[in-house]
């Protein structure tokens, strides 16, 4: 019979808050924190060069390892061609980015608290025909600069940068960007690729997470849960 596979909640860090992948998500946090001279760092997009790495659930947990620290954190579900971030959450995704974008009320009416304290999301919102068109657009750029005022951190979950263009007009708009990539399975080149498009953005990367990397048994559960995206 085979052994069935060790899975970690998807929210390991609210659920666990004391286990070893959530002391390393704690560790993330303090290396984007010092990722810069003096320290303040307010918005950043975190995507991959590809899809089914990881990315998103790195989002929310990184994001919960900032709201566990007093920040008023935001994580907004950015991708809006496959949304996840309120599966994740187990929130209502029927008004998000999109409507946000189309609609024009405010913010404050597709905001929503979650049950991590200090921790609120903005899903992504019914899949729209023309995603990058809406990022880039005027009414986005007025959101974002709006909810810069109300929060200490904001993430971005985004779709992965070789495949849209949606990553890098995020990352344009943060100027700071962290890079996914599968510790199993990568091509240096899509690496490369994906470094050089987030540069391109005008973005700097404030670092990289190796995912599915088995390092020794107190570790390999974080190779097994991050399998899944």
């Amino acid at each position: 019979m085979a052994k069935k596979k060790k899975t970690i909640n998807p929210l390991e860090t609210y659920e666990n808050p004391k286990s070893v992948l959530s002391e390393k998500f704690r560790g993330i946090r303090t290396n984007i924190t010092f990722s810069t001279p003096d320290g303040n760092v307010n918005a950043i997009v975190i995507t991959a060069e590809r899809p089914d790495v990881g990315k998103s659930s790195i989002s929310a947990n990184t994001a919960i390892t900032y709201a566990q620290s007093g920040m008023k954190t935001l994580i907004i579900d950015g991708d809006m061609r496959k949304p996840s971030q309120h599966y994740l959450f187990q929130e209502p995704n029927a008004r998000g980015l999109s409507t946000a974008i189309v609609e024009g009320e405010p913010i404050e009416h597709y905001v929503i608290p979650t049950r991590v304290n200090n921790l609120s999301l903005l899903t992504a919102g019914p899949i729209p025909p023309n995603p990058s068109e809406l990022i880039a657009s005027q009414r986005f750029k007025e959101i974002f600069e709006e909810l810069k005022t109300q929060y200490d951190m904001i993430i971005i979950d985004t779709p992965p940068i070789l495949t849209v263009t949606d990553a890098q007009l995020f990352a344009k708009l943060t100027n700071n960007a962290v890079l996914v990539i599968d510790a199993s399975q990568n091509d240096r080149n899509e690496v490369m690729r994906g470094k050089e498009l987030v540069e391109k953005s005008g973005a700097r990367i404030l670092g990289v997470i190796l995912n599915k990397a088995t390092l020794d048994q107190s570790t390999s559960s974080y190779y097994y849960y991050y399998g899944e995206e």
